[in-house]
């Protein structure tokens, strides 16, 4: 079993920054593929990012050259670096362990119900 739980979020002008970080406790061989999602209230959750055990990375296009995803294996802690955050940005933030396997699926083929684990979120508002 594994328990994660997110931190970080906060609220932000556009243009400014975040680190969102995703403690990982419990069986560290989910850590081979993890990843980053987002959900709006009445929306469907939606990938973020997503990273393997090799630290090779995928991004949805949205968010390509302005997050980055990466894993800290000695403190098992997940993180999202975001900059030149947008309003389009604000969400609920979760992070995820891949269920179906230790391979990482490809950012295209990044479906939520594929993952589980999921934290209590954190929330990430930027404002205009």
């Amino acid at each position: 079993q594994v328990q994660l739980v997110e931190s970080g979020g906060g609220s932000v002008q556009a243009g400014g920054s975040l680190r969102l970080s995703c403690a990982v406790h419990g069986d560290t061989y989910r850590r081979a593929c993890m990843g980053w999602f987002r959900q709006l209230p009445g929306k469907e959750r939606e990938g973020v990012a997503i990273i393997d055990s090799e630290h090779s990375a995928g991004y949805v296009e949205s968010v390509k050259g302005r997050f980055t995803i990466s894993m800290d294996v000695a403190k098992n802690i997940l993180y999202l670096e975001m900059n030149s955050l947008k309003p389009d940005d604000t969400a609920m933030y979760y992070c995820a362990a891949y269920k179906l396997g230790t391979s990482c699926p490809t950012v295209n083929d990044l479906h939520w119900p594929d993952f589980g684990f999921w934290g209590q979120g954190t929330q990430v508002t930027v404002s205009s």
